[in-house]
């Protein structure tokens, strides 16, 4: 069956960083890959899928399922030592689905074999197909964690190790890594980030011109798929050419010890961690020089090899904003020039001794957090809340009990991945093998076995229950309104927040953020997987006006129920930070000394709506000063969840884990 016809690479239109920077990986594979960052509906997809037509086609052992090289098989390969004769095919684009499985991705026993034959055989995943090819990632930064873990093990050695199921299998797997992802649906874990040699934004034109003739290429393509690629064949097969004869020079391409240098003082200008960075600006000079049919790296080379090798590795944080402006580069080139031209290099200067200590979280001040509201009965104006306070590893914060969430590293819960836990007949994934024949051996003289293998029941099945973590939607009611509004205070408040989506975003939570102030709670961030769009709102946030506590729970109720009926699977998490103080009764005729406690008891009674529900909340105590009322203490009681200090969130500070709810309740329909 012939395959339908990719878009031509020649074909597409704009997008020049992104065609180069795969062009130049198909030139030199040890550039390490492609990570393409773009918004939806910009072609990321149909680009690396034209790359695969453009690769030269492979020499390899005609038998084999890894994919060995004639003249340098593996050695250790599982289908050698090989004695079968040598066969050319087409180079593999291999695509990882998000949501494949672990034995999809590495292989596994082949249970067929082992059931009928009694012989222990292995059945290779997707990275033995994807050895001496491109391994493709769609939607990279939804990829679950586990296969992240083995997907990094397998780039970094170019190996994969399989050891399970009384099967012990390494194999070659070397791969170019291409990945695409849509930012605003999280961001990738940073030990991911690196991996990818090079990195693309790509973007829609604001062209009039281009657009249309994307349009107009597309449509032409959908019409007559045949045609349309081959009347783009003839570019596409120059192209191909020009691959072959880069990659055969680059072996010999030159890197003059002057341009060395300009690579080095580039990556310490930007402070890249560690040294892949070097290696990658180098290999991806070498190859631009090699594409351009150069005998020796040049400036020129190692400038456009920045533009793609450095944006992604000089985010400090995760919610640094990614990218790198013109402006900084062109000054770090005119840096490094000193250094290309001058062979002594200087050794970096030492500490002086002096300076600031390290920062650490500030604490919350026992000064007076300004009065609740003027004389005249208005609430006080508004005011920016500062800076936050410096970020800290923040303490663990879970819900209890087992879920069936999203893959993710909070929360305990039942997964298709994890240890397994125990063999069950009813429930789990995927087949308990020790289990399953220790429950078919005992009968397999009854049922008259006479040869190899295992005469096997339906009976006999058992199915393996394994645990693993989730991620949870973790929601943010914060206080900004007067009470809170000293600068120190909500300084402390806001960095305790910052801190918490940090830890959100490693444990690949989603998250969402309210904030209460004046006479109304605000939705400020709707339930997202993008938490650096979080810890932008939080540096913005605005404080002053009255207290309507009982208004943010109830919000809070809402967002929950609305998110349980669009994914029933994801258990929700409260953190509530106030000083309790609510000031804004539901009726707003009470007046007088009555309405503080109407409010209080507004705000309680929302508690226990908002309790009904099963959500897991956890109330910080911002409160501070001499006098303190305790009202954040109440609201946990009326909300079934623990109460934390503010200092009490640092993981450097307490010991141990907080389990937010007591047990594990059934939810509310």
């Amino acid at each position: 069956m012939t395959a339908a016809p990719r878009f031509p690479f020649s074909a597409v239109v704009g997008h020049d960083d992104l065609r180069l920077a795969l062009l130049l990986n198909a030139v030199h594979p040890r550039i390490g890959g492609v990570l393409v960052r773009g918004e939806k509906g910009t072609a990321k997809s149909t680009v690396v899928r034209a790359l695969a037509s453009l690769l030269p086609p492979l020499e390899v052992v005609a038998d084999c399922r890894f994919g060995c090289a004639p003249r340098d098989p593996d050695p250790q390969c599982p289908d050698g030592p090989h004695d079968s004769a040598a066969t050319q095919r087409p180079a593999q684009l291999v695509e990882l689905p998000v949501g494949a499985t672990e034995d999809r991705l590495i292989g596994s026993l082949d249970l067929e074999r082992a059931l009928t034959e009694g012989v222990r055989a292995f059945q290779p995943g997707l990275l033995a197909a994807a050895h001496r090819g491109v391994l493709y990632v769609d939607e990279v930064n939804l990829l679950h964690d586990h296969l992240v873990d083995l997907l990094l093990d397998a780039a970094a050695m170019g190996r994969a190790h399989v050891e399970r199921e009384g099967v012990s299998v390494s194999h070659a797997a070397s791969f170019l890594l291409v990945g695409t992802m849509n930012p605003e649906e999280g961001e990738l874990r940073p030990q991911l980030l690196d991996r990818f040699g090079l990195t693309v934004h790509v973007a829609a034109s604001r062209e009039v011109g281009t657009r249309t003739e994307v349009v107009r290429r597309r449509l032409a393509f959908e019409a007559d798929p045949a045609g349309f690629a081959a009347r783009w064949a003839e570019a596409d097969a120059e192209l191909a050419a020009r691959i072959s004869a880069a990659s055969s020079r680059v072996g010999s391409v030159l890197l003059p010890d002057a341009e060395l240098r300009r690579i080095s003082a580039l990556c310490a200008a930007f402070d890249v961690d560690g040294m892949r960075a070097d290696l990658v600006l180098a290999r991806t000079a070498v190859a631009h020089a090699a594409w351009r049919g150069a005998d020796a790296v040049a400036e020129s080379d190692v400038e456009a090899a920045a533009r793609l090798a450095l944006p992604h590795r000089r985010r400090r944080d995760p919610f640094d904003e990614p990218g790198m402006a013109e402006d900084q580069l062109q000054q770090a080139l005119a840096e490094a020039a000193e250094h290309a031209d001058d062979g002594d290099d200087e050794p970096p200067e030492g500490p002086d001794g002096g300076g600031a200590p390290p920062e650490g979280p500030t604490e919350p001040s026992g000064g007076s957090d300004g009065a609740e509201e003027r004389s005249d009965g208005r609430a006080p104006a508004e005011r920016p809340a500062g800076a936050p306070a410096p970020a800290f590893r923040a303490r663990l914060l879970e819900v209890s009990g087992l879920g069936e969430g999203t893959p993710g590293r909070r929360s305990r819960s039942r997964t298709r991945s994890g240890r397994v836990t125990r063999s069950s007949t009813v429930d789990g994934h995927g087949v308990h093998l020790s289990a399953t024949l220790a429950a078919a051996a005992p009968r397999q003289i009854a049922r008259g076995r006479s040869g190899p293998g295992l005469l096997l029941r339906r009976d006999d099945l058992r199915r393996a229950v394994r645990e693993g973590r989730e991620g949870n939607l973790v929601l943010f009611a914060v206080d900004a309104s007067g009470s809170m509004a000293a600068r120190q205070r909500m300084s402390a408040v806001s960095g305790a927040v910052v801190s918490l989506l940090r830890d959100a975003y490693q444990r690949r939570d989603k998250v969402g953020v309210i904030t209460f102030r004046g006479d109304s709670a605000e939705l400020a961030l709707p339930p997202t997987s993008s938490v650096d769009i979080a810890v932008a709102r939080m540096r913005q946030l605005r404080t002053g006006g009255r207290t309507p506590l009982a208004d943010g729970l109830l919000r809070v109720r809402r967002v929950v129920q609305r998110e349980r009926v669009r994914d029933p699977q994801r258990r929700a998490l409260v953190v509530l930070l106030t000083d309790g103080k609510a000031t804004v009764p539901v009726d707003s005729e009470v007046v007088g000394r009555l309405r503080a406690q109407r409010a209080v008891d507004d705000a309680l009674r929302s508690a226990g709506l908002l309790a009904e529900t099963n959500v897991a909340s956890v109330v910080v105590d911002c409160e501070d000063g001499p006098v303190r009322l305790g009202l954040a203490v109440r609201l946990a009681a009326a909300l079934g969840g623990p109460c934390l200090r503010l200092a009490e969130l640092s993981a450097d500070n307490v010991a141990g884990v907080v389990r937010a709810v007591q047990a594990d309740r059934p939810r509310a329909a």
